[in-house]
């Protein structure tokens, strides 16, 4: 394939903006696409896939490159291990295939090198998942997410946006693990479909959808999705419910509750009430004891979407970590005064580390006695989607 330098500048500048100035990958990519509206659909693929392929493999690719800071280097390394022809180019003249290759090879006997993760991560990882259960997921973060869809039974159904989504040319296969989703089975800019635009589905991933069936609302219960964002999981509540009741989204950013609004409308949900919540007093007095059903999707690492999000490994800390941990303890002890008695709440994360999972909701027991786990749930990011976990928990009283 022709390789042109705008591109190759493109992907080293982006490179840096995420790098260096710890932009969000996916925005740093919304905006360059932006800027080059004139770019053909092989253009953006050639960019995007370089720029996450890079950023996902960047302890490697900067070990082979022995630069951190020189993207267009990096890049060439990229362009060698992908067997991509190096143009001849005055920039690319000190770039040496073979050595580059030769080199990739010994570095197979440091994984934490070779699969490209921080030595504080891959040792935390090692330390709590066991070195076996680690290294298989660190391997299945490092591959490209699958697309998956929701099916908005508002509006349709599975099988028929199935259809009628391939009258637009977007193939997908149904999942079996849960009731409405779909994967696409080739990568499409679906945001363009008139089905989105008319409120036909979401994106979001298949372990994301599992939560919220995880929690299981009933039509006509009282729910509150306690760290709502833009909602994802708050639409999918409203579908199960059927329109049916009352859905109290809280989260500390309005912004995101403004998306949320927008998305609500789009999907044809009108059984969601939008709430700021005040991040220094987390309990919302008018709500306690009040909900049948309460999602608490907290704050974690995201150890569990790095192959969404390849940059969070270079953005992380075992500090950032040790903080998120406090918040979640404070969350299930504010928000779970939410429930009424009986009432069940699922807890939930998109990390895959014990320490934010199955050791938080020991610790919240221990110190609520009239808590009862009922049932607890890990996805890996080696199954085929995101990781995430879930525990469904029940007030007594």
């Amino acid at each position: 394939m022709k390789i042109y330098k705008n591109l190759v500048n493109a992907i080293a500048l982006t490179l840096k903006e995420i790098l260096s100035n710890k932009a969000h990958a996916d925005k740093a990519i919304e905006r360059l696409f932006k800027q080059n509206a004139q770019w053909g659909s092989r253009d953006r693929r050639f960019v995007a896939e370089g720029v996450y392929e890079i950023v996902r493999n960047f302890r490697l690719y900067s070990e082979l490159a022995e630069t951190q800071n020189n993207f267009w280097f990096i890049t060439a390394v990229w362009l060698v291990v992908k067997h991509i022809e190096i143009p001849e180019w005055p920039e690319f003249k000190h770039v040496k295939a073979d050595y580059i290759l030769s080199q990739k090879e010994k570095l197979k006997s440091n994984l934490a090198v070779y699969e490209s993760y921080p030595d504080w991560m891959w040792q935390l990882g090692s330390a709590e998942l066991g070195e076996d259960i680690w290294e298989r997921e660190a391997v299945a973060m490092n591959a490209q997410a699958d697309v998956f869809l929701r099916a908005n039974t508002l509006k349709t159904t599975r099988r028929n946006l199935s259809e009628n989504l391939a009258k637009e040319k977007i193939a997908t296969e149904e999942i079996a693990e849960t009731t409405n989703t779909l994967r696409l089975t080739k990568r499409e800019n679906v945001f363009q479909s008139k089905l989105f635009k008319d409120g036909w589905f979401e994106v979001q991933d298949k372990g994301s959808q599992i939560i919220s069936e995880f929690l299981n609302p009933k039509p006509g219960e009282f729910v509150i999705d306690a760290c709502a964002g833009a909602g994802g999981k708050s639409l999918h509540l409203a579908a199960i419910m059927l329109n049916k009741g009352k859905i109290v989204c809280l989260d500390v950013e309005s912004w995101k509750l403004e998306h949320l609004r927008k998305r609500a409308k789009r999907a044809g949900v009108f059984n969601i009430e939008t709430r700021v919540a005040d991040p220094y007093s987390t309990t919302t007095e008018s709500l306690v004891s009040k909900a049948d059903k309460l999602l608490l999707d907290v704050p974690c690492s995201g150890l569990g979407v790095l192959k969404r999000n390849p940059d969070a490994k270079w953005k992380l800390s075992i500090e950032s970590i040790e903080q998120t941990k406090i918040k979640q303890q404070q969350i299930l002890d504010d928000y779970s005064k939410m429930l009424k008695p009986n009432g069940k709440m699922v807890y939930s994360t998109c990390s895959i580390l014990p320490s934010e999972n199955q050791w938080q909701v020991k610790k919240f027991l221990a110190r609520n006695l009239n808590f009862q786990l009922i049932e607890e749930k890990t996805l890996l990011p080696s199954e085929g989607a995101d990781g995430f976990y879930m525990a469904l928990l029940q007030k007594l009283n």
